[in-house]
């Protein structure tokens, strides 16, 4: 049962008057619930409490209901208080005087306090009911994105002073940047004293900045010396010995002023303890030069997002593992086992952030286990943790954010070490820094990825991260080579976006072993072309999509903080039977399949077509002018025209396209003859403009465009036919839109090259092309256009399967057709952007859809859909039965030719 029905099952339930000794039922009922459990609950066979008034279904809920003068917050409250509501650990606890609606989600901690008759407005509450549960995110750290301001502004402030103009330049003050916040931080979380680094600045600088850089050059070169130098002064020798690679090679401080020093000093005022290691990818974002980030396609990704991918990927049929085992000190010890051999594996790391909120996470659920292992041992145990920085591994291009990331897991490490003291009183030494090598410098499409994260059989491996996206038009000659390396032996790759490359070798990675992997990725690799392109050879590797975030927009806390629209999907071998689950909207649904569109249906890719696969007529290009504007004209142009030469007005036609039409727009265009021209050019308007067009094609760099300068009164690529009416097909329009805004033209029109047609069209065809059921398909298989949606024939309209119908069937489609274009001349003096906006579409216009969607949908079947998933569903296996049928019949056609050339 999908959530549309569900609100309307509530409300129904709401219309009639309320009966007391049902209501609960009812609830249920809404939330499809079995009939068969229900019927047990109102026997007594499943409702644990003997109390009148009182419902207790272990897991479910826990429902009393109250007379209308009782309150309602008391007796939540005593429920609460005395346990008795959670006594069967209920994952719903209601009261209720049919007045006031109360209810409490014990899982979640959230609760609804509503007026009774207010329930269908929060239906959503109660879904976990239906299967689809709400998904929960962790909130940015307030401190981590004042940090990451603050660390901006200082770097900004250096530059001032410091002229930057080379990329080693640039390196260098990015390596000097991160052992500040080596410093802040250690100064904070036991590792220095307490706010020594910055009383040290405060203490021993001058106020105006001079030998500030000094100071510091002076300090670092301490901290990488083992052998203290009795020669320094003794508030510089008070600094422990770090090293660890971070300031083993020179780089030398800049220099600062009185404003700089009180901003590093400002910096070094924070709560450093409080700051994630991921804020390190934020200070990359804000100091690398913005040419420099967009050419690697860097993405930072905060806390909340990376949770979006690891807890589906791993995290949370661990987190259940552990609830299942608790009170077993086997099983719990047997999951620690399992924990300690995981391999947390991101072939495009950056600066580290998806390694280090994995293995933070990782440490929190095994000091969970120790806990409880403690409290059934009775006695605290002396074990350290067992999950080691040798089991994370990365892949990063750039120098610094590599060296970045192997600085940012050891502050993890350190973190949760801090953590781990507090709860168990023991601790492992915090200094000398440890090396770590298993973040690699290199490129991850060249690099041999079991190479640097080899799997063994013991092993469970994750695979993760956040890849750069990069379309193919974008992508340097180097990152083209890098796709025909990874794709060698595959054809058709080259338009697929550069993120392919991760998908493809993720997906060769796990094959036949324990692991998976999961990305953020650009919802381009799953919709149009690029599925076919890709997805075949994931599948064919007995590979299926675990879990997917369907579209959603994808923003951080970076200082040029980046929103793009993005998808994350799950891949992993087919013997995995944990259970498959589409994220949408903040609700995951739980489902039996998941294929390459992201769609709850079987796994089949649409290949573009030719020629429709249905008995409909074939729709065509609009018109390429190729003119620079001088065959075109705009309303005011044309009247201009007309009046100084009323014999130009044989030469026009109504000329639109997308934008026109939707906005209502009036444009017009030249159409001449060849054997019209002698005539055209006497009017020296027309013979200015084509001598225009003349001009501008031979200026192209483009051949073709060039030899069209010897018919400059042509189009370049004419598509027009003379006919009685024409639809017109938007190529892009806003996914907002319900239904995207055809148009059933009536007259002579030139169609422009911004939307494609069908000439000499019948209603019936307009009927099918503006339906829901046609627009989920569309909405499913054709490609975007950032978020908008970008219409295919080739994907969308010759690949739709629709069954062949009556002549009664066509003349009620009609009767539809018309009542829709009636309501749009209805309100005439709005554009069709206005009337096609969902939230000021007039009802009558609405309905009038809404029954032509019905209309078609009986030509499917009898009963109606309920929803656009069981629509696409549908379309999914209809499109398969009927590539079948294609493929049988042109095989019965070659056996045919065949033996008639055998018999001659």
């Amino acid at each position: 049962m999908n959530s549309t029905q569900i609100a309307t099952n509530l409300e129904n339930l709401l219309l009639k008057p309320i009966d007391k000794e049902t209501f609960i039922f009812d609830l249920l009922l809404a939330y499809g619930i079995p009939n068969a459990s229900i019927a047990r609950l109102q026997k007594g066979g499943l409702n644990l409490s003997k109390t009148v008034g009182e419902i207790d279904w272990k897991t479910k809920l826990f429902f009393k209901a109250l007379e209308p003068d009782a309150n309602v917050h008391e007796m939540m409250a005593t429920l609460r208080e005395s346990g008795k509501a959670l006594k069967h650990k209920a994952r719903f606890v209601v009261v209720t005087n049919y007045v006031t609606f109360l209810a409490l989600d014990t899982k979640i901690g959230e609760s609804l306090d509503i007026v009774f008759n207010d329930l269908a407005k929060h239906y959503d509450f109660f879904l976990p009911w239906a299967g689809m549960e709400k998904a929960t995110h962790q909130l940015e750290n307030p401190a981590d994105v004042k940090a990451a301001e603050k660390m901006a502004k200082l770097y900004d402030e250096i530059k001032k002073d410091n002229p930057i103009d080379t990329l080693a330049e640039v390196h260098n003050l990015n390596v000097f940047l991160s052992r500040l916040l080596f410093c802040f931080f250690a100064e904070d979380t036991g590792i220095f004293g307490k706010n020594q680094f910055t009383y040290d600045i405060k203490d021993h600088t001058q106020e105006d900045g001079s030998h500030l850089n000094s100071y510091l050059d002076k300090l670092f070169m301490l901290m990488n010396s083992p052998k203290k130098d009795d020669s320094l002064p003794k508030h510089l020798q008070d600094f422990p010995y770090v090293n660890g690679g971070l300031f083993r090679n020179e780089h030398f401080a800049p220099v600062f002023t009185k404003r700089s020093r009180a901003m590093l000093i400002a910096c070094g005022e924070l709560d450093w303890a409080a700051i994630n290691p991921d804020i390190f990818g934020s200070m990359i974002q804000a100091v690398i030069t913005p040419e420099h980030r967009g050419g690697m396609g860097m993405h930072y990704t905060s806390v909340p997002n990376i949770m979006k991918v690891i807890e589906p990927l791993f995290l949370n049929e661990l987190q259940e593992e552990f609830e299942n085992a608790k009170g077993n000190i086997k099983k719990l010890n047997d999951l620690l086992k399992r924990l300690w051999n995981i391999k947390i594996f991101d072939p495009a790391c950056g600066s580290g952030n998806f390694l280090i909120i994995a293995y933070k996470k990782m440490r929190e659920l095994e000091m969970a286990i120790f806990k409880e292992i403690d409290r059934l041992n009775q006695t605290f145990s002396t074990q350290f943790s067992g999950i080691h920085l040798d089991n994370f591994y990365g892949i990063e291009l750039d120098d610094f954010a590599h060296e970045i990331a192997i600085l940012s897991l050891w502050l993890a490490e350190h973190q949760m070490n801090q953590a781990f003291f507090e709860q168990f009183g023991r601790a492992k030494p915090a200094l000398p820094l440890k090396e770590t090598g298993n973040i690699v410098h290199g490129n991850a499409t060249r690099l041999d990825w079991k190479m640097v994260c080899p799997p063994n059989e013991t092993d469970e491996v994750y695979i993760l991260g956040n890849p750069p996206y990069l379309g193919s038009s974008m992508q340097s000659e180097e990152q083209k080579a890098d796709m025909a390396l990874v794709f060698v032996g595959i054809k058709d790759y080259k338009n697929l976006d550069y993120i392919a490359c991760w998908f493809l070798k993720g997906a060769m990675f796990i094959q036949n072993i324990n692991a998976q992997f999961a990305f953020v990725s650009t919802n381009s690799i799953c919709q149009g072309e690029q599925v076919a392109m890709l997805w075949k050879h994931i599948f064919d590797k007995n590979l299926e999509i675990g879990f997917a975030h369907t579209s959603f927009k994808w923003i951080n806390n970076a200082k040029s903080n980046a929103a793009v629209i993005v998808i994350i999907i799950g891949i992993r071998n087919y013997f995995n039977k944990i259970q498959k689950l589409i994220f949408s909207e903040d609700r995951k649904i739980f489902v039996k399949n998941i294929n390459a569109y992201l769609a709850h249906s079987q796994n089949v890719i649409i290949d573009k077509k030719t020629k429709p696969i249905s008995i409909i007529p074939e729709m065509d290009y609009g018109t390429k002018t190729v003119d620079g504007g001088f065959l075109t004209l705009n309303f005011d142009e044309r009247n201009d025209l007309i009046s100084k030469y009323p014999e130009a007005s044989y030469f026009i036609k109504k000329y639109t396209g997308s934008n026109e039409f939707i906005n209502g727009i009036d444009r017009f265009c030249l159409m001449i003859d060849e054997e019209d021209l002698e005539e055209a050019l006497e009017i020296p308007e027309i013979q200015r403009r084509i001598e225009g067009v003349k001009n501008m094609r031979l200026q192209s760099k483009k051949q073709a465009t060039i030899e069209s300068a010897n018919v400059p009164f042509q189009f370049g690529e004419l598509r027009y036919k003379k006919s009685d009416s024409v639809i017109l097909v938007p190529r892009v329009s806003s996914e907002r839109r319900n239904y995207i805004p055809f148009g059933f033209l009536e007259g002579d029109f030139v169609v422009s090259d911004s939307a494609q047609a069908i000439y000499d069209a019948k209603p019936w065809i307009f009927s099918m092309l503006i339906s829901r059921m046609h627009m989920t398909w569309i909405r499913a298989v054709c490609g975007r256009l950032k978020t908008d949606i970008r219409y295919s024939s080739s994907l969308g309209y010759n690949t739709f399967p629709f069954p062949s119908i009556s002549e009664t069937q066509k003349a009620e489609l009609q009767k539809h057709v018309l009542n829709i274009l009636d309501e749009r001349e209805e309100y005439s003096e709005r554009t069709l952007a206005q009337l096609y906006d969902p939230d000021k579409m007039p009802d009558a216009l609405r309905e009038a859809h809404h029954q032509n969607d019905l209309a078609i949908e009986r030509c499917y079947r009898s009963k109606p859909f309920e929803s656009d998933e069981e629509r696409l569903e549908y379309l999914f296996a209809q499109y398969e039965q009927m590539i079948e049928q294609e493929k049988t019949a042109g095989t019965l056609f070659a056996v045919e030719k065949k033996a008639k050339k055998t018999k001659k």
